[in-house]
């Protein structure tokens, strides 16, 4: 069976893709409270054994660290996966952001959309959420650094994934990163271009 690390995942309770169906989910996050499988910073997953899971999955985590530490975590990352393995993923797209503002005349006060959560504005996808940082008193929710499509890309390849495939979605960015040339299970799984 396939497994993957979801980094941040915070509980079982926060479904992954459709892709990760029928995969052993295993949930690394820093908030015991949440009851995580395995309470670690990203930012020290080379304790962790190496070479052992098929994915990792991080959504809306990386954006918590500041810039000189992603590269710590990305190869923590690297570290962990097996040689065919992956990292996927999603932050939230600056570049999409600052054209969003500027076409509608936003203000950072102002809501960009709403969510399960509540309403999200400017700020919240500038600096975090304010309503979970004041929830939960730690400043480990705000956000440290920012990512464009071209900025995650060059930051994935030059942290070790050359193989490096980023969309957007509305106002997120999506990234899959191999160290190695993707199988055909990864290409068929995500429908992946050939790469060069």
């Amino acid at each position: 069976m396939r497994s993957v690390l979801s980094v941040g995942g915070s509980s079982r309770e926060v479904p992954l893709p459709r892709e990760y169906d029928g995969w052993r989910i295993v949930v690394l996050d820093i908030d015991a409270t949440r009851g995580p499988d395995i309470v670690c910073d990203a930012r020290e997953l080379t304790r962790i054994e190496a070479a052992q899971y098929d994915a990792v999955y991080c959504s809306h985590n990386l954006e918590h660290y500041f810039e000189h530490e992603v590269p710590c975590v990305l190869g923590g990352f690297l570290h962990v996966l097996k040689p065919a393995g992956f990292v996927h993923i999603r932050v939230p797209d600056m570049g999409a952001l600052v054209r969003t503002v500027a076409e509608q005349n936003l203000d950072i006060d102002d809501v960009l959309y709403g969510s399960p959560a509540g309403p999200i504005r400017v700020k919240d996808v500038i600096y975090g959420y304010a309503v979970e940082i004041a929830r939960s008193g730690s400043d480990f929710f705000a956000h440290k650094t920012g990512f464009t499509r071209k900025s995650l890309k060059t930051t994935l390849r030059d942290c070790g994934f050359p193989y490096t495939f980023v969309r957007g979605a509305e106002l997120e960015i999506v990234a899959l990163g191999f160290a190695e040339k993707p199988d055909a299970y990864a290409t068929a799984l995500f429908g992946l271009p050939e790469p060069a």
